[in-house]
């Protein structure tokens, strides 16, 4: 055990939800009845996490992923099993769960400070640097209440990274700030896993989980669903989604009709590399062949296929439609392929989905009911650069450099 930072031995962790529910009109306004039942956040996890280890996890809403993070923190208890910590540890969770509105940002600092067991003398030590690192010197004596929310959170989270942890725990708040700022949250864990600091990390982001991450674990209703590479785990992990995706827009077709949800039906959406491997993470510049297999269950005279490239918080990147090929089909076969093929893709790291939609010629009519989200992600990039897209440029030279 010398060598493992966090041991998490069969726990479970249960909450009651409680329901309140009054038999009569007269009763739901006097005396309402109060029902409670229990939920597993967690179910008989166990893991355990070698020193200098970034850990990262991932799951849907819900699934127990910040359950165990709390747990770890201490901020809560499990119900059964054990959680062994070993070291010193900041936890990234609710930033600025401390701070007072009514209060300056200079006092919140201390605030905070104490709240998370430091002594005024070693925030005196770090105040400049971090009043300097949340780039907030203009409006440190302002009180937070007049702070936009990315003040308010890039100040919080400087005063959280301020400290020398041997474990540090991140959960969902790179998305603090401007596109720079989250940069700056990157480069500093990736410093404290350059010093050999056990980081956790939760978030939505699966590029930046492939990135920083050396193991990954995806919990699903409260049990470990994977456990192991990076790569592996979150391509499993992506797979299920869609499957999910999948099986949802069919039974909500289903409902709404009772019958076929259109005239043409979505069999399978594959995204291919260059040897024809299905995958579920790309780098810039990689070559994409999107695979569509579709049925069509009635006539469709004159169809459009379309495909929609969108970021995962639903930002539309790109658009294309079979109107570019130079073939018009008069009519959509009984079933086929079609395929949209990507020479080089343009995208930066992110996480991203492709929608696939049947369409009569002017857009009008949609012949499958939902386009569907296909999830995949882009996993590394070009240097030095910010944004969505990759643009190809160049800098030609400097002027007035003094010659």
């Amino acid at each position: 055990m010398e060598d493992v930072a966090i041991s998490v031995a069969d726990v479970v962790k249960q909450y009651k939800v409680r329901h309140q529910k009054g038999r009569t009109l007269k009763e739901a306004f006097l005396r309402q009845r109060i029902f409670s039942e229990t939920f597993d956040a967690l179910n008989h996890v166990s893991f355990e996490v070698p020193f200098g280890t970034t850990l990262g996890f991932i799951g849907s809403n819900g699934s127990g992923k910040s359950t165990v993070l709390k747990l770890i923190a201490g901020t809560s208890k499990p119900s059964s099993g054990r959680v062994r910590v070993m070291g010193r540890v900041s936890a990234l969770l609710e930033l600025g769960a401390g701070f007072h509105p009514d209060f300056t940002g200079r006092e919140n600092v201390y605030l905070d400070g104490v709240i998370m067991g430091r002594p005024r003398s070693e925030i005196d030590r770090r105040f400049d640097d971090i009043v300097a690192f949340a780039e907030m010197e203009e409006f440190i004596d302002a009180p937070a209440k007049t702070y936009s929310s990315g003040m308010f959170m890039r100040l919080a989270f400087s005063v959280a990274v301020s400290v020398d942890p041997d474990i540090l725990l991140v959960d969902e708040v790179l998305s603090v700030g401007d596109e720079s700022f989250q940069r700056k949250c990157l480069s500093r864990i990736d410093e404290f896993k350059s010093q050999g600091k056990t980081i956790i990390f939760v978030s939505h982001a699966m590029g930046t989980v492939r990135n920083l991450c050396d193991r990954v674990i995806w919990i699903d209703r409260g049990v470990i669903s994977a456990d192991g590479d990076p790569n592996e785990v979150i391509d499993q992990y992506l797979t299920s989604v869609n499957e999910r995706d999948r099986q949802r827009l069919e039974a909500e077709a289903g409902a709404a009709s009772g019958e076929l949800p259109g005239p043409v039906e979505i069999a399978s959406v594959k995204l291919l590399d260059r040897a024809g491997e299905e995958k579920l993470s790309f780098n810039t510049g990689d070559y994409l062949k999107v695979q569509v297999d579709y049925r069509s269950h009635a006539p469709v005279e004159a169809p459009v296929a379309r495909m929609l490239l969108k970021t995962a918080d639903g930002i539309l990147c790109a658009g294309a439609s079979t109107e570019m090929l130079d073939e018009v089909v008069d009519r959509l076969p009984a079933e086929g392929t079609v395929e949209l093929e990507i020479e080089q893709l343009p995208l930066l790291p992110g996480s991203y989905n492709i929608a696939v939609f049947f369409q009569n010629q002017d857009g009008s009519q949609v012949y499958n009911s939902d386009g569907g989200k296909y999830p995949f992600d882009v996993a590394a990039g070009m240097p030095y650069e910010t944004g969505i897209i990759h643009v190809p440029c160049r800098w030609l030279n400097w002027s007035g450099n003094g010659k």
